[in-house]
């Protein structure tokens, strides 16, 4: 029987329902994180979530670390509780230290070669993302609500015994939280095969000193823009205004012979109708599938049911030729260095940010026909 926990104190419900319960009964329904911390150099990546899925009963957490091109791993998974507010399992946990503003996150995982402590803060307001629906053919597919923030990171990452300090002079990133329906847990029957398999998917948060961007687009394989957007943001403290950045178009340049972006151009407008280009190079990788449990990754996927206190963990060399057959088919996360410029080629604002790119199967714009295609 469902029971009161602390937040019914407060008046935020939305449905007729305590907040051990979700207003759906989808088996998909998801309540998630995932954070982005990187050293200025790229020597060292960060990505790092914890998982509620009420209706598999399921709460589960990762981190990756990126070093000398190879992933280390740890993930953890347990029985869902009744609190919401308490974001732990097993040896992670998240910190709310101030509300859309500063987090802690936590995980104690020496057997595992990795222990972190970390936290969060931001001169910038949190940007909602926008409503996130995508439909296989005439399956709805996932349906969900996001928000991103733009920051720096202070603590510490101890990696195999290293101890490896974090700063926000030598170190950036960001957060992003998202919830609603998403595929989880293990597969249902697949039903219907889709009629045109492709996937073309960019999600590039920035700061550039004194602004920061973000930018998001995902088309169908014809080409079909069905989210997009591009908005800069500057500190909370400067009283400016998020300023949209028109229609995004994207130049994305691969290495031969396959899909994996060394960078993109990304033309922009600002409201005075100047364009802009955003020139974006990666400086390495974390491949979400490979250790983080997104989709395609074999050992360990999101919303599983892994018993009462699952903790494992991992290293993954990306050019192992088993692990680099996997990469091309999932969503990667670059870390980028970023050049604003003006229409005269004059540079406006540079830094870093992650650029997220995955692209499979059919994608007319990009010459990709099907899923053995790949660039010339």
């Amino acid at each position: 029987m469902p029971i009161p926990v602390p937040l019914d104190e407060y008046p935020v419900h939305q449905v007729p329902l305590f907040h051990s319960e979700v207003g759906s009964t989808d088996r998909n329904f998801y309540d998630r994180c995932i954070m982005h911390a990187y050293d200025r150099a790229g020597g060292v990546q960060i990505a790092t979530g914890l998982g509620v899925y009420p209706n598999l009963g399921v709460i589960d957490a990762y981190v990756v670390v990126r070093r000398d091109g190879r992933q280390h791993a740890v993930r953890m998974s347990g029985a869902l509780g009744p609190d919401r507010m308490r974001q732990e399992v097993g040896p992670y946990r998240i910190e709310v230290l101030e509300p859309l503003s500063s987090v802690r996150v936590v995980c104690d995982a020496p057997e595992q070669g990795i222990t972190i402590d970390l936290t969060f803060t931001s001169p910038f307001a949190p940007l909602p993302e926008p409503r996130h629906v995508q439909r296989s053919d005439f399956k709805p597919m996932l349906d969900a609500s996001r928000f991103v923030q733009i920051g720096d990171w202070t603590g510490t990452v101890t990696l195999d015994g290293e101890r490896i300090p974090v700063t926000p002079r030598t170190w950036s990133g960001s957060r992003d939280r998202s919830w609603g329906i998403r595929p989880s847990g293990e597969a249902p029957p697949a039903g219907r095969p889709a009629q045109t398999a492709g996937f073309w998917w960019n999600w590039i948060p920035l700061h550039l000193g004194d602004q920061a961007l973000m930018i998001i687009a995902q088309e169908s394989a014809d080409g079909h823009r069905f989210l997009t957007e591009a908005i800069r943001m500057y500190p909370i403290a400067s009283g400016k205004a998020p300023e949209q950045l028109g229609w995004p178009e994207f130049d994305v340049r691969y290495t031969p012979g396959t899909r994996h972006p060394e960078g993109a151009d990304v033309h922009l407008t600002d409201r005075r109708r100047n364009a802009l280009t955003l020139r974006l190079d990666n400086h390495g990788f974390i491949a979400l599938n490979v250790g983080a449990g997104y989709g395609g990754d074999p050992d360990w996927g999101h919303g599983q049911w892994k018993g009462e206190d699952y903790l494992d963990g991992a290293v993954y060399d990306q050019k192992d030729p088993v692990v680099a057959k996997r990469i091309p088919f999932g969503v990667i996360d670059h870390v980028a260095t970023a050049r604003l410029l003006g229409p005269d080629g004059a540079l406006i604002a540079e830094g870093l940010g992650i650029f997220e790119h995955g692209t499979f199967g059919r994608h007319d714009p990009s010459g990709f026909t099907g899923w053995d295609s790949v660039a010339p």
